[in-house]
């Protein structure tokens, strides 16, 4: 019998509380993420103003709440005033940051309604333009979005059909404009310059706007955390938050250390805080610098395109990943880790929703469904909500050759306001179960509601368009919580939900 793998539960030792925004997504006018992803005219689900009505319902029920916009790389060329005012006189324009031809069908406003559509929780995370575009055009953009009326760009956005203000709060200061990628690109120095004066003035306008300065576009950058500091010195005392962006994908076939990903992330998110607490050291400030993880997932970047694409396309088939029941793991085990910080990543998006490395595909006048990252996510939606609770795990490990010595279980647990319990595990060994026990210290719980498991003993089977429920989770028996303590098997490679009352 395998090392039982153990961890405590207190509510007197807590991390933080979940800002619902940790669920965020995001939406970028890449590939088919837009068109024929969540906006398909003529489909037969589409409603009155072309919204796939199935996607919706999806997104709905994987519990997206704020949804960032338009980019991600695709912001960094934008023009927001080419996405408003009448469809037939919005112009065609080349996009430099995935070649394509972007024809601005959907914009701002469409944006806008799509978001209403999925629900009160959908909140706007916009960005703005610090690439090719700069302070004045980031006013426009905020004016024509959120003043109410009396100045030409609000009463531009009343002719164009929206009386009410859009009320976008949530801001991004561009986008991972530390990449020399990125159309635009900036030193520190230059970037923590612009986004203070952005800021700045963007403030002048509505002083409680939260805003998110860049980061590094990952820990691996050769600019990174000196990238922070710099920006952070200029912007310190005028945003909220930091961004964060990760990618993993499995490489040269070392699924171990893939399996592991998740340490990378948490010492990405530590790296980071620990920077951003030295630079309000060193500014005598006791505000606290919050982290907005807005771009993460699996991605196989390193894989060929197995669909031909010619440049300037429009909403060519890029980036449609498809998801194994290996790559669910990893991805729950990230979303543990966004969890294991709540305390201090306060929005989070997965990159991205629809199509382009996303947990909803989709076909042109065909079905939509869910891969197999969509159940993770929308477990965690739905019951990681409330406080999360201080997980340090005593696991059998295992030898990987990117880092080291790693836990075999990735754990975290979240208390809701009922009182209720859900533990969020995940087993990385590929081949063997992983006993659990935890021990209840006066948490008043005396029943195992459910425990469910992702997993399967094929670890590389797919949802698809011709079998869409291959990979779904499924119930696990003999969990049981007897005298405060919970034992239970984890299934090998499995992701696992265990909710407690």
């Amino acid at each position: 019998m395998p090392r039982t793998a153990r961890f405590a539960l207190d509510p007197a030792f807590t991390v933080g509380a979940v800002d619902p925004r940790l669920f965020g997504s995001f939406v970028e006018h890449l590939g088919r993420c837009v068109y024929t992803g969540i906006f398909e005219p003529g489909h037969p689900s589409a409603d009155e103003a072309g919204l796939r009505t199935d996607v919706l319902e999806l997104v709905r029920e994987l519990g997206v709440t704020a949804v960032r916009y338009p980019g991600g790389n695709f912001v960094s060329g934008y023009n927001w005033e080419d996405s408003v005012g009448p469809v037939e006189e919005r112009p065609r324009r080349l996009d430099l940051a995935w070649r394509s031809t972007e024809t601005n069908r959907f914009g701002l406003g469409e944006y806008i309604a799509f978001l209403k559509k999925i629900g009160p929780q959908a909140e706007p995370m916009m960005a703005v333009n610090l690439g090719t575009r700069g302070v004045a055009e980031a006013l426009a953009l905020q004016e024509y979005a959120n003043h109410p009326f009396g100045t030409a760009r609000s009463d531009l956005r009343i002719a164009h059909g929206a009386k009410d203000p859009y009320g976008i709060r949530l801001w991004c200061l561009g986008n991972e404009m530390d990449g020399p990628w990125q159309t635009g690109h900036k030193t520190a120095e230059e970037y923590g310059r612009l986004a203070a004066e952005t800021a700045r003035a963007m403030r002048q306008i509505e002083p409680d706007l939260e805003l998110v300065a860049c980061g590094s576009s990952g820990q691996g950058m050769e600019t990174f955390a000196a990238w922070e500091a710099t920006v952070l010195e200029h912007t310190y005392d005028l945003v909220d938050h930091i961004s964060l962006h990760a990618y993993y994908e499995e490489t040269d076939g070392d699924r171990d250390s893939f399996l592991a990903s998740a340490v990378d992330t948490e010492s990405f998110i530590e790296n980071v805080v620990a920077t951003c607490d030295h630079v309000g050291a060193r500014l005598k400030s006791a505000k606290k610098i919050n982290l907005s993880f807005d771009e993460w997932n699996v991605w196989y970047q390193s894989r060929p395109n197995p669909h031909p694409v010619e440049d300037w396309q429009e909403a060519p088939r890029i980036l449609e990943d498809v998801y194994t029941v290996t790559d669910a793991v990893v991805f729950g085990s990230l979303l543990i880790a966004l969890l294991r910080h709540a305390d201090r990543v306060t929005v989070a998006c997965l990159a991205q929703l629809v199509n382009v490395i996303a947990p909803i595909m989709t076909e042109p006048d065909g079905p939509a469904w869910r891969q197999t990252t969509f159940f993770p996510f929308a477990q965690a939606s739905k019951h990681g909500r409330g406080e999360v609770l201080d997980v340090r795990v005593d696991s059998p490990t295992y030898r990987t050759k990117k880092y080291g010595e790693v836990d075999l279980l990735h754990a975290t647990a979240v208390r809701a306001e009922d009182g209720s319990v859900t533990v969020f595990a995940v087993n990385r060994d590929r081949t063997a179960p992983l006993p659990l026990e935890v021990v209840l210290s006066r948490l008043d719980l005396t029943t195992v509601v459910e425990h469910t498991a992702l997993s399967d003993t094929d670890p590389d089977a797919v949802n698809t368009a011709d079998d869409q429920e291959r990979v779904t989770p499924h119930p696990v028996d003999g969990a049981a919580l007897r005298d405060g303590t919970l034992t239970a098997v984890l299934e090998p490679l499995s992701w696992n939900v265990i909710r407690l009352r």
